[in-house]
């Protein structure tokens, strides 16, 4: 059996952005997805587990403006680079945002500024990991697989007002 194959289920909860599809491998919560995202979350069988109700408590806490207290676990699926790219993301603190640029300068390679674009636009776990607080080196919105309105939300609900 490969990593992570210990068959997916999923949660719905309901979000003041819609209703969100939490992914559990089993191991821990391997994604987000919002509805009508551009990457659709996998087909998983039906069910709840403690990696998907640590993310609907941190969730609440995130929506309620608190910082999320409690531990989620994540199993994340993708290549060594979207693993270090997803884990450069967790470092960007509540209420600030980083620019693809200072991602690639982050990790060590600072002309790979495109592939982190992609990095992070193929991150599985939206909100969680704050992939929405990434934007352009003009500061301004730039792609989020959720979509635009979602980032700006999100960002807002942090204290940033981004326009473009």
């Amino acid at each position: 059996m490969a990593e992570g194959c210990l068959g997916m289920i999923r949660t719905i909860c309901q979000s003041p952005l819609g209703p969100l599809t939490l992914l559990s491998d089993g191991v821990g919560l391997s994604g987000i997805y919002f509805q009508n995202h551009r990457y659709p979350a996998p087909e998983a069988a039906a069910g709840e587990d403690a990696a998907t109700r640590a993310a609907q408590a941190a969730l609440r806490d995130y929506f309620s403006g608190r910082r999320a207290t409690s531990a989620v676990i994540f199993s994340l699926h993708g290549t060594h680079f979207q693993k270090a790219v997803w884990q450069a993301l967790q470092a960007i603190p509540y209420g600030a945002t980083t620019t693809y640029a200072a991602l690639a300068r982050d990790l060590g390679a600072p002309r790979a500024v495109r592939a982190v674009g992609a990095a992070v636009g193929r991150n599985p776990v939206s909100i969680l990991i704050p992939c929405h607080r990434v934007i352009g080196a003009n500061g301004a919105l730039t792609g989020f697989a959720g979509g635009l309105e979602r980032k700006r939300a999100l960002l807002a609900s942090e204290g940033l007002q981004l326009t473009a």
